[in-house]
């Protein structure tokens, strides 16, 4: 199979479908790669290396899609690569569909196969190429969130672990999840005086287990959230319905209930986002400002480590992308129904039930 690496440009976008190792690895098992100039450069990976590893370089993004059956990227295409893509082509990538009608609607026209990587489940029902960045965007919500809790950055001047004599910033994450249990083990790792809520009991009482004494666990309601935001110095929102939109756990009026200098940092953005006030930011311009409270909402907050973000998604999907070029992506969903599941959009039709309904779009199971 014909499979291409084109560069990522999505601002700020420096992480790469791809390693050289992992190219190494496809060409090994007989298949053709197809990289783009300086595809790997922010991530730290040379053209030098990728053509080492046996893959061609290619000049422009252009000629990786013309050229390859298969494409394997970071993030979903952008409005510029949209007529890029053609029927039949398989796009392996993340896409969050749901919080985004228009790149619905370019890749239902374009006819192609989309498996979206935050879709796909193992034999455990867990999502294994979500939880590699999910803990890496979950440490890095904390790192974000101190910065700008800096009276330079905006913030309330507070310092997230305290010192002798002072308290700790108080930190709300709302999610248990992958998300926010390495959000809540990075805040409590600093001293932050931490409470992590879910609407689930089990949950709750794993982490009451497990996590630090700094940790808190609270029932997630929004009578409860709206008791500990007056108190709140930073707000991790990291909720997930895998493959829909998020819900909106703090609506426009319960902002003001925060003080002037606090930070929410909406994790759950590139799903449409968990603050109702929330819209898309990046790592260039990466907060806004509601009634005095700070929003970050960056929806690639991994992409600013690369280095390790790559290297960590690349170890979770190359057995994927193996699968599907060696045996297809027809034969290799019917294989591994997990696998079958990361598939959203295939020859015009939504095969993703949440993208549908998020749109009121016909929904046709892959099965038919």
């Amino acid at each position: 199979m014909k499979i291409g690496i084109p560069k990522e440009i999505k601002n700020n976008e420096n992480r790469v479908g791809a390693t050289p190792a992992g190219v190494k690895e496809l060409i090994k098992h007989g298949h053709d790669l197809y990289v783009q100039h300086t595809a790997g450069e922010g991530s730290g990976f040379s053209d030098e290396e990728y053509a080492a590893a046996g893959a061609t370089i290619l000049p422009t993004i252009e000629d990786v899609y013309a050229t390859a059956e298969m494409i394997i990227k970071v993030k979903e295409p952008i409005e510029p690569e949209y007529s890029l893509v053609r029927k039949g082509q398989v796009l392996f990538t993340y896409f969050h569909f749901a919080s985004d009608l228009p790149l619905t609607e370019a890749m239902i026209k374009s006819g192609a196969v989309c498996i979206a990587y935050e879709t796909v489940r193992d034999r455990q029902g867990t999502l294994p190429l979500l939880i590699p960045m999910s803990e890496v965007a979950g440490r890095m919500s904390i790192q974000e969130g101190a910065r700008f809790l800096e009276k330079p950055q905006g913030g309330r001047g507070v310092l997230l672990g305290g010192v002798p004599g002072v308290r700790p910033a108080k930190v709300l994450v709302l999610g248990a999840g992958v998300v926010g249990r390495n959000a809540a083990l990075m805040a409590a790792g600093l001293g932050a005086d931490v409470t992590i809520t879910d609407i689930s009991l089990p949950t709750l009482r794993h982490c009451a287990e497990v996590m630090p004494k700094n940790v808190k666990t609270l029932y997630s309601s929004q009578h409860n959230i709206e008791q500990e935001l007056p108190t709140t110095d930073l707000v991790i929102g990291s909720v997930l319905i895998p493959g829909a939109k998020a819900p909106h756990l703090i609506t426009r009026d319960m902002i003001s209930l925060m003080r002037p200098g606090s930070v929410m940092v909406d994790v759950a953005i590139d799903q449409g986002g968990c603050f109702e006030t929330s819209h898309p930011t990046t790592h260039s311009e990466p907060t806004f400002e509601v009634d005095g409270v700070i929003q970050y909402a960056v929806a690639n907050i991994p992409g600013a480590v690369p280095y390790t973000s790559t290297l960590a998604l690349t170890n979770a999907t190359l057995p994927y992308a193996l699968r599907l070029a060696d045996l297809g992506w027809k034969e290799a969903c019917r294989q591994d129904p997990g696998l079958a599941e990361g598939v959203n959009v295939e020859d015009g039709k939504v095969t993703f039930k949440a993208v549908a309904e998020a749109f009121d779009l016909p929904y046709t199971p892959l099965s038919l």
